[in-house]
């Protein structure tokens, strides 16, 4: 079972890492040629942004597709 916390920090660190952690390949190729051209195109602004967009987006995907098991307490 993969982790939603660990999608979301591989993400936040390098964007599109989190995604191909969850198996999304595709997914995770787009972040990784998005990012820096924003970063680049940007200044820095968007590219910040686009590093939270990334990390959440694998951290929900991971939530919705792995965790559906409840978890014993």
């Amino acid at each position: 079972m993969k982790e939603p916390g660990t999608a979301a920090v591989l993400s936040l660190i390098i964007p599109g890492v989190g995604q191909i952690y969850n198996g999304t390949f595709l997914r995770g190729v787009f972040w990784l040629i998005v990012t820096p051209g924003l970063w680049i195109g940007s200044g820095g602004t968007l590219g910040w942004i686009c590093h939270l967009i990334s990390a959440y987006t694998a951290y929900r995907y991971c939530k919705r597709h792995w965790s559906s098991t409840p978890r014993p307490l």
